[in-house]
């Protein structure tokens, strides 16, 4: 398949005189404006880019085809992972999907062979599915449910209460809530939740956030009369999750900053109301995730002096560290996470970027291994310690997500929900292979692509990856991946430092001074694929989203001679000013922060919006971002599309594709989801010359 040149007439992007002196160096940054999204400006310019890239887009004939096998394979039953409440009468609850639904509707049923009855479904909240449920919380008698709701992606939710038997709402309605869920009191008379003073409207989407408040919420009272439990005016970047032991006894407050995994815990005991909040860890050296407790005694799962994890218990009566006692040591493995459930520690490890689950008992001697259907990814194993039954699913890139019912008592897991997609996951197959990056480290990857393979050089070749904020790729399942696999092509996930794979010490090796270690992995594993015949840059293609979108855009920028194709998605390209936009002052802990001298340095050296070289010939590139983004503003991609349009002297399109009503991703609709990622298959199709036969 081969396409006429057309050299493509972009919009006109004006320029600004604008510089900023950091430290001595003058940076321009003649696209400012484009920072402001409600300017008539700005408007008018997405208006523009939009028309161009739909222009280009609707020329591929092979689109709709695309779209329609795409919706032909989404259109299966998706169940989630059930969960039970309640203390006396006891409830089920889980997500199910039709299929095509833009979202997930959330099912209640008395037990497991009950008639399943609706308690809520997000697809009647509006007429396009931009309104999605964003955090559920259930009383501890199961009869009243708080839940959150976010409008066009955003961050921003609201929090209402309904009465599960009734399935209609109560009055309570709290606003101005972010990066908080709720947590019921063992009395059921309210719940504890986290939120931000009241924004200016105008500006919402776009203000830094600073300044959380732990509240608790009275049912029945209205939120102007919340009880304020926890705030530190002193420490405007502090952020608080609070959550109620099963027993009911203590509010554990976990205190985050920014997005560094290093946590303080404090605790309130719920028996005194006039207790204090009570500082147990108050030093930010280590990440502590509350497990459960005994009485007086605390379970973490920590990476104190061990950056793979380890299992600890604290006595909060004698809590001084030389009486804290170790349960479960640190292995080779990565500890992941814990639950309790059996009255035993159900321990979720990572080996090379896959699952692994292992039952120990209260004193950490092994009971035994979860026996997975395979190499994938395992999730679940939620429920009460004393609970003899739990769910999880297992996935990989070739077995969609089911629903295993696992007794803890004999060991035995039961498939509960099997989805049926239609395709044969024996035609394909994944390899896991290690390749040496630039410094010589041992870097995992994973290929999965049709049996029989010709290693010719000539695949097609998707090259994903994150590389940050601890965040690990394990395999997984995704409808939009299979139909790339289907049109024969190779899909490659490395796994690079700046994740969780190894632990906490292979996430700081892609953090701050160390975040070319990414780019470098990232490259090497094109240089890989390239070097053992799987593709040719001509045909390979890299993408990214958030933190990826970054990963796209500075290794398109320092290798545009190596990638035929870039798919940098909601990416942060201004490595300079993310700070100054809503969380993103949360993100210097892991890129550190252009105010820092040093830091400047290393963050441009490789900013993406700071690296693009003029008369370069750049690979086809389609950014992807969306007018709502208020976690990655979308100023990023306006900014980098405008500048990469400006400097690109060659053929290839540089396009960017705005999405109206959409946010980060969380919550996005199905049919929206499905537009997209057709479009970017035909977008590769076009830029790699595939030859199609769907």
């Amino acid at each position: 398949m081969s396409y006429p040149d057309k050299p493509l007439a972009y919009p006109t992007s004006q320029k600004v005189e604008q510089v900023d002196d950091y430290h001595g160096t003058k940076v321009e940054d003649p696209y400012r404006w484009l920072e402001d999204p409600d300017s008539d400006e700005t408007k008018a310019w997405v208006e523009a880019q939009n028309q161009v890239t739909f222009e280009y887009l609707n020329e591929i004939t092979v689109r709709e085809k695309i779209k329609q096998r795409l919706t032909q394979l989404w259109d299966y039953e998706k169940f989630s992972i059930p969960f039970k409440e309640g203390d006396r009468a006891l409830r089920y609850f889980y997500f199910k999907n039709d299929g095509l639904q833009n979202q997930s509707v959330l099912y209640t049923l008395i037990s497991l062979d009950a008639e399943p009855k609706v308690l809520l479904d997000p697809n009647k909240l509006s007429e396009d599915g931009t309104v999605a449920l964003s955090g559920v919380s259930i009383s501890e008698d199961a009869k009243l449910m708080a839940y959150g709701l976010s409008t066009s992606g955003s961050d921003w939710q609201e929090w209402k209460v309904r009465d599960i038997e009734t399935g209609e709402d109560i009055s309570d309605h709290l606003k101005w809530i972010k990066f908080s869920g709720a947590s019921w009191t063992k009395d059921n008379r309210g719940f504890f939740y986290s939120r931000y003073d009241e924004p200016n409207e105008v500006t919402k989407l776009e203000d830094v956030n600073y300044y959380q408040k732990l509240y608790y919420h009275q049912l029945g009272k209205p939120q102007s009369e919340d009880i304020l439990i926890y705030h530190r005016p002193d420490q405007k970047e502090w952020g608080f999750s609070g959550g109620v032991t099963e027993d009911g006894r203590y509010l554990i407050i976990s205190v985050w900053l920014g997005t560094d995994p290093k946590n303080l815990i404090f605790y309130k005991d719920l028996a005194n109301p006039n207790a204090e909040v009570v500082e147990l860890i108050n030093e930010f050296e280590a990440n502590y995730s509350f497990i459960d407790n005994d009485g007086d005694v605390f379970w973490f799962r920590t990476d104190l002096d061990a950056p793979r994890g380890r299992v600890i218990a604290i006595d909060t009566k004698n809590p001084a560290r030389s009486q804290w006692q170790e349960i479960i040591p640190q292995t080779d493995e990565v500890l992941e996470s814990v639950g309790l459930l059996n009255n035993q520690f159900v321990v979720d490890y990572l080996k090379d970027a896959h699952t692994q689950v292992k039952i120990f008992d209260l004193n950490g001697a092994f009971v035994r291994e979860v026996e997975l259907p395979g190499i994938g990814s395992a999730g679940g194993f939620s429920g009460k310690r004393y609970d003899t039954e739990t769910f999880y699913s297992f996935t990989s890139f070739t077995t969609p997500a089911t629903i295993y019912h696992y007794d803890m008592v004999s060991g035995e897991s039961t498939i509960f929900r099997q989805p049926k997609v239609d395709f044969n996951p024996a035609d394909y197959e994944t390899n896991q292979v290690f390749y040496s990056s630039k410094d010589g480290t041992q870097v995992p990857m994973f290929i999965t692509h049709k049996k029989g393979l010709q290693l010719d050089g000539n695949n097609p070749t998707y090259l994903y990856g994150y590389g940050g904020f601890n965040v690990s790729l394990t395999p997984s399942f995704s409808v939009g991946s299979l139909i790339w696999l289907e049109m024969g092509g190779v899909y490659a996930i490395p796994n690079l430092r700046g994740g969780g794979e190894y632990g906490e010490e292979w996430h700081q090796a892609g953090t701050k001074l160390n975040k070319q270690n990414v780019f470098d992995d990232f490259i090497t594993a094109a240089e890989w694929l390239i070097s053992h015949k799987y593709t040719k840059p001509a045909k390979l293609a890299i993408g990214g989203g958030s933190n990826g979108g970054l990963l796209v855009g500075a290794c398109l920028t320092q290798r545009p001679d190596l990638f035929g194709a870039a798919l940098p998605a909601v990416g942060v390209m201004d490595m300079l000013r993310f700070h100054k936009f809503t969380i993103g002052w949360a993100w210097c802990s892991e890129y550190g922060s252009a105010e820092n001298p040093d830091e400047f340095k290393a963050l441009y050296a490789y900013s993406p919006l700071h690296n693009l070289k003029s008369e370069t010939s750049y690979p086809a590139t389609m950014i992807t971002t969306a007018d709502h983004d208020d976690r990655v503003v979308p100023a990023h991609s306006f900014k980098f599309a405008a500048a990469l349009q400006e400097v690109h002297a060659g053929k290839n399109p540089v396009l960017i594709r705005i999405e109206t009503k959409a946010g980060h991703g969380a919550g996005k609709p199905t049919a929206k989801i499905i537009e997209e990622v057709a479009d970017k298959w035909a977008f590769l199709v076009r830029s790699l010359d595939i030859a199609v036969d769907i």
